[in-house]
Formats: C-alpha cells, structure tokens, sequence
C-alpha cells in the first residue's frame, strides 16, 4: 500500500517562493526503485510533470522548471520537496505528488498518487 499526502499549497506573487512537500507511506522496494517527485494539472491543458528524484538523489525536471524549480528527497522522514522559486502565473495550478518506475511513466497517469495540493500565483 503507497499513500502520497500533499501539503504546502496555497497563493503566491509572481516571483515569489512556495515549497510543496509529500510524506510518502510505502514499502521499502517502491522507495527504492520508483521515482518520486511532482505533476501539475492545470485547467485545459494536459498533465505535465515538473520534477522527480529517486531514491539516490538523481533528478528528473521539465525544461520549464529548470532553473526554478528543484525536488529533493529527506529519506529520514521519507518525503518529498519541491521548491519553486520565481513563481509565474502559468505555474498554477493542482501539483500532485505521484512515485512511479519512471517519469513518463507518471506523465502517463501511471504509479502512484496523491490527493493534489493548490498552488495559485496572482500577477
């Protein structure tokens, strides 16, 4: 059983920061061999993933988010972050937390997932 919760969502300024986490409750084999990291929905537009990172610390990010946006991994309290830096309108919107064997695998809807938390940024 994999359960993903979300927290830290919530309103942003263009340029501001917010940081998402997800606690992540699962086996140690779905730990160690699935990416972990951040999807966005936003409204009309498709799935897009945003960042992940495995269990070794290796890193996976949309050319969007590079630069910006960074996942990290504390495996002591086995949870995920994504700091957003320089936020822009079109980073809005329902960022879910998904572990996955690999990125396009989650791009996909496959693996695992969380509830979803909001991020909104006003101009």
């Amino acid at each position: 059983q994999v359960q993903l919760v979300e927290s830290g969502g919530g309103s942003a300024q263009t340029g501001g920061s917010l940081r998402l986490s997800c606690a992540a409750s699962t086996s140690e084999y779905i730990y160690s061999n699935y990416l972990m990291g951040w999807w966005r929905q936003s409204p009309g537009k498709l799935r897009e993933g945003v960042a992940a990172i495995d269990s070794k610390g290796s890193t996976s990010s949309s050319d969007s988010a590079k630069g910006r946006f960074t996942s990290s991994l504390d495996n002591a309290l086995n949870t995920v972050y994504l700091q957003m830096h320089s936020l822009k309108p079109d980073a809005a919107g329902m960022y879910y937390c998904a572990a996955a064997r690999t990125f396009t695998d989650a791009t996909r809807g496959r693996g695992y997932w969380g509830q979803g938390t909001q991020v909104t940024v006003s101009s």
